[in-house]
């Protein structure tokens, strides 16, 4: 049984970001568990870079709690993500870096590098580096950037009608920038995944280990929280170098090797195109994806 607090992150901090906060919510709906949602529905909560600095922001908060021992990252709406929202027109002219990039406003391929390698690999690698366990709360269709907000977490819980894809190969790119699809789903899928551009089922991802459990839409939430609330009765240190064991073992394969690897052949693609095309992607590849759809 669920016993669900009413405490906000807003209760919680007198000051800071929180409150100016537009994309996501942050609160505590159960003892000892953070809450991230996802608030862009009339989006598909399609990420900007505002939305993935609140969301950074919103970890920190969370991290920093001694409240908190587990962090759950959900959504608002029918779709946890449909990725990049490549409309938006953000800039890092109000991001706040976290890494030791910069020069993003340089001209050329350097600028724009930078800019990925802090909004996209640096982050990614940073929220699956946080010390407490989290766990992805997936419901409906989560699209090549979205798998970069799923992925680095510890644990993820799906809904059956979750669909996980990466279709942006149609743009004359490798894949999205957090390349972790061989460690998520094997070799294999990984390729069918690129190659075709099709989305993996629920059932699919949770036989390739990908998912940790899959329940009917009407039973994700609370299924996500007993277990994000069973998870917090453990003492935070013994959770805490369990999931360092686990990650060091990841680092011993050579992920964080493979992933940087796959970003700098991301940005041969970006220069290809741009050689090509003079914009970042191949556009035929909007109308393939589309009719793919």
């Amino acid at each position: 049984m669920i016993v669900r607090l009413s405490v906000s992150g807003g209760d919680r901090q007198e000051s800071g970001g929180m409150s100016n906060w537009t994309t996501i919510r942050y609160d505590m709906p159960v003892e000892r568990v953070a809450r991230i949602t996802l608030a862009r529905p009339e989006k598909a909560n399609a990420q900007d870079y505002t939305m993935l600095s609140e969301i950074n922001e919103a970890f920190d908060q969370a991290a920093n709690d001694p409240e908190v021992r587990v962090i759950v990252l959900a959504a608002d709406g029918k779709h946890f993500s449909s990725g990049h929202d490549l409309a938006a027109g953000t800039s890092m002219d109000d991001i706040d870096a976290i890494g030791t990039w910069c020069h993003f406003d340089a001209p050329g391929a350097e600028g724009y590098m930078a800019t990925e390698a802090e909004m996209y690999i640096g982050l990614c690698w940073r929220w699956r580096n946080l010390p407490k366990p989290t766990i992805a709360q997936v419901q409906g269709k989560v699209i090549a950037g979205g798998l970069m907000l799923v992925w680095p977490m510890d644990l993820i819980v799906c809904a059956d009608d979750a669909s996980f894809s990466d279709p942006v190969v149609a743009f004359g790119v490798n894949g999205h920038e957090y390349f972790t699809h061989p460690f998520e789903v094997g070799a294999r899928l990984a390729k069918d995944m690129l190659f075709t551009g099709r989305a993996i089922t629920a059932d699919e991802a949770h036989r390739a280990g990908m998912v940790s459990r899959v329940v009917p839409r009407d039973e994700l939430e609370d299924t996500t929280l007993e277990l994000a609330s069973h998870i917090a009765k453990r003492p935070m240190f013994g959770l805490n170098l369990a999931k360092q064991s686990v990650n060091h073992t990841l680092d011993a394969m050579g992920m964080y090797t493979a992933i940087q690897s796959a970003f700098g052949l991301h940005h041969v693609g970006h220069n290809h195109n741009f050689r090509l095309h003079d914009m970042l992607v191949d556009p035929s590849g909007i109308d393939v994806i589309r009719s793919e759809a």
